[in-house]
């Protein structure tokens, strides 16, 4: 399963990058006229294993936005500029993350790769199985909340909501890909995934 679903990776990745590519100088010129700073924005997460990357996204928030609010994004933070608003509704800041694909650091379809002080509260147990598989671009959790943001606007404390009640259930769904994962269950995720953006 490892060697097909890696073939798979490059096999859609490297195409996927060449067609997308006047989109993506597009939209990186779009950003950089919408607000100062850089198209792309960089942070670590934990990839397979407990290694540590630099994730590439299209920049969505103010230049200053780490130091200005907290780590976690909610719906309508007004740290989002206003291109940043539409790229997060349809997911199109995740497009270069297909580079991370090419790297070999994700998978298309895996758990979502997490910052470091989040996998640290991640069970022993749990995080075994979470991070023994490459994280990907989407993957069953993140159809299961893509209104995480909208929720975690809506909560008094969002810190402590993401921490003990989204953080659990999405842990407990990545856990039960990362066993049962098949190429076939990846097809599903990617057209579950576009299905449902396509309708946003």
């Amino acid at each position: 399963m490892a060697i097909a679903k890696r073939l798979f990776d490059l096999v859609v990745a490297g195409p996927a990058l060449v067609l997308l590519a006047p989109l993506l100088l597009a939209v990186a010129l779009w950003i950089r006229l919408d607000s100062p700073g850089p198209a792309l924005f960089r942070q670590e997460r934990v990839g397979r294993h407990g290694r540590v990357f630099r994730i590439h996204k299209f920049r969505s928030m103010r230049l200053d936005a780490p130091s200005t609010g907290p780590a976690l994004t909610a719906h309508a933070d007004p740290r989002i500029t206003r291109v940043g608003r539409m790229l997060r509704r349809h997911r199109l800041d995740e497009l270069p993350q297909l580079i991370d694909v090419l790297a070999g650091d994700m998978s298309l379809v895996g758990p979502r790769p997490e910052v470091p002080r989040y996998v640290a509260q991640y069970p022993e147990a749990m995080r075994e199985r979470v991070l023994s598989v490459r994280p990907g671009i989407t993957d069953p959790s993140s159809l299961a909340f893509l209104d995480e943001a909208t929720r975690l606007a809506a909560s008094s404390d969002p810190e402590r909501e993401y921490v003990e009640e989204i953080l659990p259930a999405k842990l407990a769904i990545a856990a039960d890909y990362a066993e049962r994962a098949t190429l076939a269950t990846d097809l599903r995720v990617l057209f579950g995934t576009l299905r449902r953006l396509a309708h946003r």
